[in-house]
């Protein structure tokens, strides 16, 4: 594993800023108001040739520990006990806060290491604040810029001994059809699902910050984790969750339309989708729309059914729930659904079980020689249409890609290829190939030569 540097410091002060910065892309969302960031998230950083896992924090703030800001700074608290390093960011033009003073003191009695970050040092307007930090304590600060990069190789002289250390070695890199290979699973669906509860009941700790607050997570958050499975076998699950959707005429808060954006974008870097819906509120239409984007993304899906252990009526409610997403999803019947519980952990072994079933047929190549013998049977069995009279002719099959499987059709005059006939022969490849319910592409392509028939 990469050494752990976590950023931390009260609200506002451009931790996320600097997050970004170092793993080279905007994962994280960053606003001018403060407090945007509320559950810890981590990134792997480059600087200067250093390789780390960089973890932005919450703004940390003196509130009751059993409110939401207060919550959020125990996710904090959590990461520097976790970290090999921490990076204390203050803002230099503001100087030096009592809310400073009171991190400070907090970092002092850690055994952590600490590297003291005057940010928003360009220009003059920061120089008082540099000379400011120093009564914190904590040793020298780096003059610094996260929005303009300055101050980079100070920060690369500070980290290198808590960086280049002789027992941290690199994670193996895996082929993208590696079974070995973490299993990118993201968690979606509308507030209050149950998401970040669900994640830290499989973790077996409080990782994501949770509460009857809808709406708590904004971030996509990626944590790394071990599932055993029955047979004893440890399998690495690189697990997203999501911020909740809702429809999208509802989102009006500028942060939550950035932290919707998100999400769905969490979804392309995903192998793997879980809708979780909320079993006491049953299937709503958003819920359907967001299925229908996570197939478009070509992703496969797993539908999971949170708080079963409240639920009265089960059998019903399940019935009731696959015949909605049966008339829903017409595009792909079959999807797995599974009945969970995040407060109790039920399903959660089985719900990852079929995750990992569901990525492997999404992954599989079939084999030119199954493929056609297979094809020639679905021809056989029922032979496509003469639209006009005019004959048309399917001459060969191919799968072109993986992830999701893509497969090329050849013949003639296939502009005039019913989409029911088309329908036929995709879930043909689902049915009789083991595909499953992933997201099956088909292209058709005619032959070159208009006098090819």
């Amino acid at each position: 594993m990469l050494p752990i540097i976590a950023i931390v410091g009260r609200p506002n002060v451009g931790k996320s800023t600097l997050f970004n910065r170092l793993v080279g892309k905007k994962l994280a969302l960053v606003d001018d108001q403060p407090g945007v960031t509320r559950d810890r998230r981590e990134g792997e950083a480059h600087l200067l040739g250093l390789d780390f896992t960089i973890v932005d924090t919450a703004g940390y703030e003196d509130e009751d520990p059993q409110s939401l800001p207060g919550r959020m700074r125990m996710q904090t608290q959590a990461a520097v006990e976790n970290c090999d390093a921490a990076l204390f960011m203050i803002d230099a033009r503001a100087g030096i806060t009592p809310l400073d003073e009171e991190i400070a003191r907090w970092l002092r009695q850690n055994d952590t290491p600490v590297v003291l970050v005057a940010n928003k040092a360009e220009g003059k307007a920061g120089d008082d604040g540099v000379m400011e930090s120093f009564s914190l304590g904590l040793g020298e600060p780096i003059p610094f810029s996260a929005e303009h990069g300055q101050g980079m190789a100070d920060l690369f002289q500070a980290l290198l001994p808590h960086v280049e250390r002789e027992e941290f070695t690199h994670e193996k890199e895996f082929y993208e059809d590696d079974e070995s290979a973490p299993l990118k699973l993201a968690i979606v669906g509308r507030p209050n699902a149950g998401k970040s509860t669900l994640i830290n009941r499989l973790l077996g700790e409080n990782r994501l910050l949770t509460g009857p607050e809808a709406g708590i997570t904004r971030d996509s958050i990626a944590v790394d984790w071990m599932w055993t499975s029955d047979d004893g076998l440890e399998r690495p699950v690189r697990l997203i969750d999501t911020a909740g959707m809702r429809k999208h005429a509802k989102v009006q808060d500028k942060l939550e339309k950035l932290a919707v954006s998100d999400g769905l974008n969490a979804v392309n870097f995903a192998e793997v989708v879980v809708l979780l819906l909320d079993s006491t509120r049953g299937l709503e239409a958003q819920d359907l729309r967001i299925a229908d984007k996570v197939l478009q993304e070509g992703r496969a899906l797993v539908v999971g059914l949170n708080k079963w252990d409240t639920v009265e009526h089960g059998s019903a409610l399940y019935q009731g729930i696959k015949q909605a997403l049966f008339d829903g999803l017409a595009q792909i019947r079959g999807v797995p659904i599974m009945t969970v519980s995040g407060a109790t952990g039920k399903g959660l072994n089985d719900l990852i079980r079929v995750a990992f079933e569901t990525r492997s047929a999404w992954s599989m190549r079939v084999s030119t020689g199954v493929l056609n013998r297979w094809f020639e049977s679905a021809l056989e069995a029922n032979p496509p249409p003469a639209p006009g009279g005019k004959r048309i002719k399917l001459r060969y099959i191919t799968q072109a890609k993986t992830r999701p499987p893509g497969f090329i059709l050849f013949g003639t005059r296939l502009d005039d290829l019913p989409e029911s006939y088309r329908r036929y022969l995709v879930n043909g490849i689902r049915k009789e190939l083991g595909f499953g319910a992933v997201p099956v592409r088909l292209t058709l392509r005619s032959a070159k030569n208009p006098f090819d028939t």
